[in-house]
């Protein structure tokens, strides 16, 4: 059957070649004069292509055999090949294909270029374009990854039409609990984007054989539900991975940068990544330390004293957002509540430390 459909079309593009080369000789005017001499170039016309018909005919049953040993060996070959390098050939090819069909109406003017230009442009644009596209299949590759990128960040924009940001949680956040309670209170705006691979992470804390890790698992599913089902904020479950990348914080950089988001996190390694990489960061801990209430030297507050400090007699009391308060002479008050005079404020990467001194004492003085 196959070397039946070469010996037709080496027949068909025999007859063509037999028909250009009886143009080229007799000109364009073949058709003008007598009657006689049109029956004669007529004559004249189909004997040329019945000639070249018969040479193409010939042509293509030699040539069939070796032709159809190559077809198998290409498709055996095709069939090898990986799906991506397959893709990228075949669109290299119909790219230099289309390329020709694009030039050839530029030169198809030219006296003498005859029917078989179209043929010689498609074999070379389409051997052009199908090397090109195996040559640059990784780019092209990568640019269909990012393409899927770009369209999963297209829910940047809810169902009217408006921009939404961002906030992407990593694990140590939802574990802590916190952002719920910010989140309650109505400061969060935007949606919540909680990568799948985030809750993958959360869910092998969970099923850890350490019971702090798994019970800190655990308490990060729980907040998520809370925050799911709870609190009157938006949520996306982004389901896309970057399989290149194994770090889950290198994840999340990349998942801020595609959808233009914020990272929310209290991991101070992370937020130092983000600032490297020019991501915003949106910290829980530096949040704590701005709202907690300012106390300037000299007021006076009401502590419990709870514990020894490093230095010798001092007390340690908190206050109810955490902050510590270094009791000078306090030793000799654990367990009692007591008020004391503020002395100095000491701000570090750490949080606000207080320190401050017994009234009583102030007042015997």
């Amino acid at each position: 059957m196959v070397r039946r459909m070469i010996q037709v079309i080496g027949l068909l593009f025999g007859g063509m070649a037999g028909s250009e080369v009886h143009r080229w000789v007799n000109g364009s005017s073949m058709w003008t004069g007598s009657s006689l001499g049109m029956l004669q170039q007529s004559g004249t016309y189909y004997m040329n292509v019945g000639i070249g018909a018969l040479f193409g005919a010939v042509a293509a049953s030699i040539l069939a055999r070796p032709a159809i040993r190559y077809m198998h060996r290409g498709v055996e070959l095709t069939s090898e090949m990986p799906l991506r390098q397959l893709f990228a050939g075949a669109g290299g090819l119909l790219g230099g294909l289309l390329l020709a069909v694009l030039l050839y109406p530029a030169v198809s003017g030219f006296e003498g270029i005859g029917i078989l230009l179209p043929a010689v442009m498609a074999l070379v644009f389409g051997y052009l374009g199908l090397r090109i596209g195996l040559l640059k299949q990784e780019e092209i590759a990568e640019g269909f990854a990012q393409l899927a990128e770009n369209r999963r960040a297209g829910s940047v924009q809810d169902q009217s039409g408006t921009y939404e940001e961002h906030k992407i949680l990593d694990t140590s956040v939802i574990i802590d609990g916190r952002i719920a309670d910010i989140c309650k209170t109505g400061f969060i705006e935007g949606t919540l984007v909680i990568p799948e691979f985030v809750l993958e992470e959360l869910q092998h804390i969970a099923d850890s054989s350490d019971l702090l890790k798994r019970n800190r698992g655990r308490r990060g599913l729980d907040i998520l539900n809370k925050i799911q089902k709870e609190l009157d904020v938006k949520v996306l479950i982004y389901e896309g991975d970057f399989e290149e990348i194994g770090e889950v914080d290198s994840k999340l950089v990349k998942l801020a940068k595609a959808l233009s988001g914020k990272v929310v996190t209290n991991d101070f390694n992370l937020n130092k990544v983000c600032e490297l990489q020019g991501v915003s960061v949106l910290n829980i801990n530096d949040l704590a330390n701005a709202v907690k209430p300012v106390v300037l030297p000299g007021e006076e507050i009401i502590v419990q004293v709870i514990k020894d400090g490093k230095e010798h007699g001092q007390g340690v009391a908190y206050l109810d957002d955490g902050t510590m308060i270094v009791v000078e002479g306090g030793r000799d008050f654990i367990g009692t509540t007591m008020e004391v005079l503020v002395t100095s404020v000491l701000q570090t990467s750490a949080g606000r430390m207080i320190f401050a001194k017994p009234k009583l004492l102030e007042k015997a003085l």
